[in-house]
This record gives C-alpha cells, sequence and structure tokens, in this order.
C-alpha cells in the first residue's frame, strides 16, 4: 500500500508507550554557542491530545533523568543550530524511560509556571538573544524554586465533551492574590465567537510546595467568576481534587480513566442544594428572630 500510494515501501516502526506521560524542556540558546534548559514541565492533563493543566517541575522527575532529560534537550538545540526559546518535548513511559516527540521552536503558552520556578523572565530573555546578547548565566545558575500550576480557561463546556461555548461575558471577574497570576485577555461584556481559539485566558498559582499550588489553584478558580459562557473552571477543579492527580500518579489518558460530565454535574448539583439549605436555614433563623418579643 505504501508503494502504491507513496512510491516507497518503506515503513517506520514506533515503540507504543502504554501509559505516557507528556514532559517537556524549556531551552534558550544564544548566537554565542550558549544552550540552557531552563527544567521541566508536566502537560499530561489534555482532552483531545491537548493540554489543558500544566505544571513545573514534575511530581515524578528523579534529579538524574531531570539532568539526562535537560542535557538531551540542549543536544538537540545544538543538532540544529538552534538560537531563541524553544520546547523540546517528550513522552515519558512508566519505567521514566524517555522518547523525543517533538520540538517547537517558539514559547509555549504554559511558559509562564517555568518563569514562576526559576525567577527568568523568558519573554525578556528571547528577546535579549534576537538581539545578539549573551545569555547572562551558566546552567549550575539555575535553580527550581517552588511549584506552579497552570490552568488553560477555555470556553468550552467540559460536560458537553469540551465542545465550544459561544455567547457574551455576563460576568467576568479575575481572581487576585500574590500567588495568583492571570494571562487575561477578555473582559466583561465581550463576545465569545466560534470563530477563534476557545481560550479566555491563562490561570497560574504558585506555592513553595506542589500541594501549595494546588490548593492556591482551588482557591483562584473559586474565585473566578464567569456568567455567560461555559469554562474549563470545573474541570480544573475536579483534576485538582482528584486523588490520581495529588498523588502524582496520572498520565495522557486521565480524562479517559477518570473524568465524566457527571462528576462535574454531582459536584454542582450538591454546592447548589448546600447553598439552598443555607439560605432557608438563615431565613428561619432571621424570621424566627422578628417574632421573638423584646
Amino acid at each position: 500500500e505504501a508503494t502504491s500510494a507513496f512510491g516507497d515501501g518503506s515503513v517506520f516502526i514506533e515503540k507504543y508507550v502504554t501509559s505516557p506521560r507528556h514532559v517537556e524542556i524549556q531551552v534558550m540558546a544564544d548566537k554565542h554557542g550558549n544552550v540552557l534548559h531552563f527544567f521541566e514541565r508536566e502537560c499530561s492533563i489534555q482532552r483531545r491530545h491537548q493540554k489543558v493543566i500544566e505544571e513545573a517541575p514534575s511530581a515524578v522527575l528523579t534529579p538524574k533523568l531531570r539532568h539526562q532529560m535537560g542535557e538531551a534537550a540542549k543536544d538537540v538545540a545544538r543538532s540544529c543550530d538552534y538560537i531563541g526559546a524553544g520546547t523540546v518535548e517528550f513522552l515519558l513511559d512508566h519505567e521514566h524511560n524517555f522518547y523525543f516527540l517533538e520540538m517547537n521552536t517558539r514559547l509555549q503558552v504554559e511558559h509562564p509556571v517555568t518563569e514562576w520556578i526559576t525567577g527568568v523572565d523568558l519573554v525578556e530573555l528571547q528577546i535579549k538573544v534576537a538581539r545578539g546578547e549573551v545569555l547572562p548565566f551558566k546552567q549550575e545558575d539555575l535553580k527550581i524554586n517552588g511549584h506552579a500550576l497552570e490552568l488553560r480557561v477555555y470556553a468550552e463546556d467540559p460536560t458537553n465533551d469540551f465542545l465550544p461555548s459561544v455567547g457574551t461575558l455576563d460576568t467576568y471577574q479575575l481572581p487576585e492574590g500574590p500567588h495568583v497570576r492571570v494571562d487575561n485577555g477578555f473582559e466583561k461584556g465581550m463576545d465569545i465567537p466560534i470563530y477563534y481559539d476557545p481560550m479566555l485566558s491563562k490561570l497560574i498559582t504558585y506555592g513553595q510546595s506542589r500541594e501549595e499550588a494546588i490548593q492556591e489553584m482551588l482557591k483562584a478558580i473559586a474565585n473566578y467568576k464567569v456568567k455567560g459562557v461555559e469554562t474549563t473552571l470545573p474541570f480544573g477543579s475536579f483534576v485538582c481534587e482528584h486523588e490520581a492527580f495529588t498523588s502524582g500518579n496520572f498520565d495522557t489518558h486521565f480524562v479517559k480513566k477518570y473524568f465524566t460530565p457527571e462528576a462535574i454535574k454531582n459536584k454542582y448539583d450538591n454546592e447548589k442544594k448546600l447553598a439552598a439549605f443555607i439560605a432557608v436555614r438563615e431565613y428561619l433563623k432571621d424570621k424566627k428572630l422578628l417574632r421573638t418579643p423584646n
């Protein structure tokens, strides 16, 4: 079939990775032969093979494996005389063997988590590199400090197979805080059409530990108010509260294994019932106080 279709009967055989994690390495190369890596990002929480939640560092990489993957990523950049910011993506199997996937020759959507744990402004740095400046530090100068998560806030309905949600942002209030960053492109009253990528913003949180970063994310999601379209915010809460994610024991099949629309619907139905119960209780309490003689 290959010969008849393409005039070449060659067959490429690739290893099938049964429980893959998607781990990528941020690199930066200048015009003077210097190449650095800025550690890894875990990007295994995906829907339709597209990332939704990313974090840095990965919960499963050892210092030795981190070094090996970082050096491999730098070798990829050197092999093509690369200049600028890039991302080298790998698949990681359950035995922590890693396999080259591709290189994206740009900054990724999820670069803020790397910026937060390294303290390096990657956008500024790539501009300096493009101007011909030398990278201002060495590999050993870069350290991991804390943990960061990013949720891509899409105008999608997670209870309807993540289909795009269109409408007007009747309410649009962003969360705030010292450990919260929102890279946002919208405001209240704007229309969300069907013609473009459905991403509203990137919600990033930071903590000294992974657990702190997760809790900061849950608080930020709760304080992110959107009405008029459905979003991936409830899905973000589901992931951050799921034992597989909090334990670090997950792969790219997370959605297929664990997520159902009912999980979100049941949670929010229960929250509505609780809110109604509290409202009725407060009403009855106030009514009783009004009837009580002085």
